[in-house]
């Protein structure tokens, strides 16, 4: 089994923000394969969806807490379900990526994201692969904390459908492959 986390803050006001594109992407997924994400046992504040692909189970996970408190909620995904770092792909949005642009890497910083941040620390290690999907730059001198905590604008939103499918199709592709994911994720939103 593989788990797949699409980091989010939970709630109405938090609906289509920059911060959630990563649980947008998970929601996708469920919806392609005709599931929805339910309710996870109680020791896990979740909502997951199994679904078998290619001989591999994976778990979908959206997780309840908020986003600097997300790593104690996907340790517990990790330890109840008994899926290695190894095996977890995290979704989350990246304001140094271009807009549009998607990157997946194991490893690496947090690149002062709170909810990778708090992965960090509650999963011991830096060692998990992660879909980094770009949300653009804060205009002027905005916080970058307001910034990805705001909906995107009616331009970018007509491109933001079109990004979640295509993370879609990574994240399908990294559950059998994840070399091949990753050259996927490489090539959007490049031109030619």
């Amino acid at each position: 089994m593989v788990a797949v986390v699409g980091l989010r803050n939970p709630g109405p006001d938090y609906e289509g923000t920059r911060h959630n594109i990563g649980y947008q992407v998970v929601s996708r997924i469920a919806a392609r394969a005709g599931a929805d994400l339910g309710r996870a046992p109680s020791r896990v504040s979740a909502q997951v969806c199994k679904l078998a692909r290619d001989g591999r189970t994976a778990l979908l996970v959206a997780p309840l807490a908020f986003m600097n408190e997300s790593g104690r909620v996907v340790r517990s995904v990790l330890d109840y379900w008994k899926v290695p770092t190894s095996d977890l792909l995290v979704i989350h949005d990246d304001i140094d990526l271009d807009f549009g642009r998607l990157r997946v890497q194991v490893a690496g910083g947090s690149g002062g994201h709170n909810g990778v941040r708090s992965l960090e620390r509650a999963l011991g290690t830096k060692e998990f692969s992660r879909l980094k999907i770009g949300v653009g730059r804060p205009p002027g001198s905005m916080d970058p904390a307001d910034f990805v905590l705001r909906v995107f604008t009616k331009k970018e939103l007509t491109e933001v459908g079109l990004i979640i499918e295509d993370c879609a199709d990574v994240v399908e592709k990294w559950v059998e492959d994840p070399a091949r994911a990753q050259e996927m994720a490489a090539h959007r939103g490049r031109d030619g």
